[in-house]
């Protein structure tokens, strides 16, 4: 939080303020969310702050292809990109699909994925919580409940049109974060579909 001045009132306001004249590409990244035998000061999640930030994008990758994809992405993107980290997961191995190991692999910013797909609910997460979603889903599968995981890999821009998507199969959705319990990703996410003509589901923020 030392650096937030530069990160949110001089990288993410130039394109803005030199009348678009001006662009920003520059990547920050670093760990974020809750990690382990640290302060209080380093085991916070930003992922809804960094969001609310007009002209900052913002990506949370769960795994390996996440990591890899993203952070490329967000080299190549002429805006500001905050990439967030779990510290927890750094030390965690993944596999990683032919495609993803080629030299051009790239995932779109803004672009949120399906890890796994369902019929009866919709799990939402980012980072780390992705991966407690899917053990969830393997639960809720030995009772009988399929459950549709979606990774959203990006904060902003929201995929509202994947989490949309999904519901309107489910009608049902959950969204699982790793930070406060309210002002989070998962109110946005309520808010956007509260708002939209699929209202009608049964949301747990």
């Amino acid at each position: 939080m030392q650096a937030i001045d530069q990160i949110v009132n001089s990288a993410a306001k130039t394109h803005y303020m030199s009348g678009g004249l001006v662009k920003c590409p520059i990547v920050f990244r670093g760990p974020n969310g809750a990690a382990a035998g640290v302060g209080a000061q380093h085991s916070q999640d930003f992922s809804a702050w960094y969001g609310s930030v007009p002209g900052l994008k913002v990506v949370s990758p769960w795994n390996s292809e996440d990591a890899k994809g993203l952070l490329k992405a967000a080299i190549r993107d002429p805006n500001p990109v905050v990439v967030l980290e779990n510290e927890l997961e750094y030390g965690t191995s993944y596999p990683m699909s032919a495609e993803a190991l080629s030299s051009d692999f790239v995932i779109p910013i803004g672009k949120a994925k399906i890890e796994r797909v369902g019929k009866d609910i919709t799990i939402v997460a980012h980072s780390r919580t992705v991966g407690f979603a899917m053990k969830a889903a393997e639960e809720l599968a030995k009772t009988g409940i399929s459950a549709e995981v979606v990774n959203l890999r990006s904060i902003k821009p929201l995929d509202t049109e994947t989490i949309f998507n999904s519901i309107k199969k489910t009608n049902h959705i959950i969204t699982v974060e790793n930070a406060w319990a309210s002002f989070g990703v998962g109110s946005e996410i309520a808010a956007q579909i509260m708002e939209s003509k699929y209202s009608s589901c049964d949301y747990i923020v």
